[in-house]
């Protein structure tokens, strides 16, 4: 949506006034309802309706506290919400679904933030809300309910002031906690790209026509480079643009043909890669439109850009990335849909499907983070191998090489992503009982050729961990070793989704193994030299 005063928040009645975090997935559903009665909306926004429907009980004599549980029950997506009352001096509502929401205690003040960083300087005693929570608060204190409503404690928890910058909150590891800030910092993302009210997508200005780019180059390094791979996926099947990607390392030495004006897309998380920054400048240099994704909008790509497409994933103290991966492909989908409308291949009614599905996102993201919260029993097995294979086709494999290298970094064990349609050339004869398969199969049109693979693997006595939707696993789940269940998503959206059981087989299998998941051995966040 446009980023102007009248979309900025708070939003604010009459009677209440709100900010929020997040993605309210049925909103166009509410905002028709609201308007049919009257109601006039001042803004493109979702968190409006929000503001307008907790009005409305209000005004049919419902208490704060009654209208806002009214309206938690009638909203679909991931958010999280602070609702301020007029003439209600000593109330604040908070209320999280998939995005993370604390409560602060000062000393005759309570507070409200998305995370221990916001009130660092403010209080060092926060209550972390758990999924679906939402809290009453007053200048003494705050009460928490669950999402059934029910009264319940949560702990106080004090931290140190600076401390706070980098707090843990209540998970185990910095990796962890940012595997589920993935909802809202897509959200956070697709905000700055996606209008939910006509359901279009629009990129920042750019210095160049989009509509006139006849090929577009990918240039990357590692997770960021997966990124890329999947983002290709997304530009030559919706905008039909021949995409070229390239490791940034590799990119230069072999000096590769650039036509004038082409676009050359980086995609890094500090804006500093070295070699990423160096084939930026070898793409500037010889002729080509520079646009960067990155998730700091003061680094060094950033600045030499033409046009900078920014992630909101917010700081990411793990040094395995996960948040700024998918906040990556949240952008990366974004365009391919900017692009595939500007190229006249896709009409309004198309933008505003694919404009839906990202919305829906978050949510779908949220819906796997809770699904996924029994695979350490599966983890300690995977633990005790040597080899893991991972296999997936079409932007699956991508997601495939994402996985292999997010459990290579933190759990030490080897292993490789392929292309399920080459395992028998080659790969096939590392097949034995004690190398695990992953195979990342989602319903879909290339769902049979990828679990014939999957067939071939268990054959030759292999031990696949098989990864679907319901339907995927109700037919398959059976012949395989083991298997995980993630929500029947659209094929567009489907790697944010897998991506974060990739993720999450990573994490478990590294606490299985007792290695150091935050910082591990040999790497670095940024890699500033070449």
């Amino acid at each position: 949506m446009a980023p102007n005063e009248a979309n900025a928040h708070p939003h604010a009645t009459d009677r209440v006034c709100l900010v929020h975090n997040g993605i309210i997935e049925n909103f166009k559903e509410l905002r028709a309802e609201l308007a049919a009665d009257g109601r006039v909306f001042e803004s493109q926004t979702d968190t409006e309706v929000v503001a307008h429907l907790v009005t409305k009980a209000l005004e049919q004599g419902a208490s704060p506290v009654d209208a806002v549980r009214a309206t938690l029950k009638r909203l679909h997506g991931a958010f999280a919400l602070a609702i301020l009352f007029t003439g209600e001096h000593d109330l604040l509502i908070g209320a999280r679904r998939g995005s993370p929401l604390v409560v602060g205690y000062g000393d005759g003040e309570m507070y409200l933030g998305s995370d221990a960083i916001a009130l660092a300087t403010l209080t060092n005693r926060v209550c972390y809300l758990e999924e679906g929570d939402w809290a009453v608060l007053s200048r003494h204190g705050a009460q928490v309910y669950t999402a059934d409503n029910q009264p319940v404690v949560r702990p106080v928890q004090t931290i140190s002031v600076g401390a706070g910058l980098v707090e843990k909150g209540n998970y185990r590891h910095f990796m962890l906690k940012e595997i589920h800030e993935q909802p809202t910092v897509v959200a956070q993302t697709l905000s700055s790209y996606l209008n939910p009210v006509d359901g279009t997508v629009a990129l920042p200005n750019l210095p160049f026509d989009l509509s006139a780019v006849e090929r577009i180059t990918v240039v990357a390094c590692g997770t960021s480079f997966y990124a890329g791979m999947v983002g290709k996926y997304w530009i030559e099947q919706l905008a039909r643009v021949p995409v070229e990607i390239d490791i940034a390392s590799e990119f230069r030495y072999r000096d590769p043909v650039l036509s004038p004006g082409g676009l050359a897309l980086f995609i890094s998380q500090s804006g500093e890669t070295a070699d990423t920054l160096a084939a930026l400048r070898h793409c500037k240099v010889n002729g080509q439109h520079i646009a960067t994704v990155v998730n700091v909008v003061t680094s060094t790509m950033a600045r030499e850009a033409d046009v900078m497409l920014p992630t909101h994933a917010g700081p990411e103290i793990g040094v395995a990335s996960t948040k700024a991966f998918t906040c990556q492909l949240s952008v990366l989908a974004a365009f391919a849909v900017a692009l595939a409308h500007a190229k006249g291949r896709i009409d309004a009614t198309g933008e505003a499907r694919l404009a839906g599905l990202l919305a829906e996102a978050p949510a779908r993201m949220n819906d796997t983070l809770n699904a996924l919260d029994h695979l350490e029993p599966l983890a300690h097995q995977i633990a005790r191998a040597q080899d893991v294979l991972y296999l997936g086709r079409g932007p699956d494999y991508p997601l495939a090489l994402e996985g292999a290298l997010k459990l290579k970094e933190i759990s030490y064990i080897h292993a490789e992503g392929y292309a399920a349609g080459e395992m028998k050339h080659g790969p096939i004869a590392l097949i034995d009982e004690n190398v695990p398969v992953v195979v990342l199969a989602p319903s879909g049109p290339l769902a049979d050729k990828t679990l014939s693979n999957m067939h071939e693997v268990i054959a030759r006595g292999g031990k696949v961990v098989l990864i679907s939707d319901a339907a995927g696993v109700a037919a398959h789940g059976a012949e395989a070793f083991a298997s995980i269940t993630v929500p029947d998503v659209d094929g567009f959206i489907a790697p944010l989704v897998y991506a974060i059981a990739v993720q999450l087989i990573a994490y478990h299998v590294a606490v299985a193994k007792g290695t150091d998941v935050d910082q591990p051995r040999n790497l670095a966040k940024s890699v500033t030299v070449e």
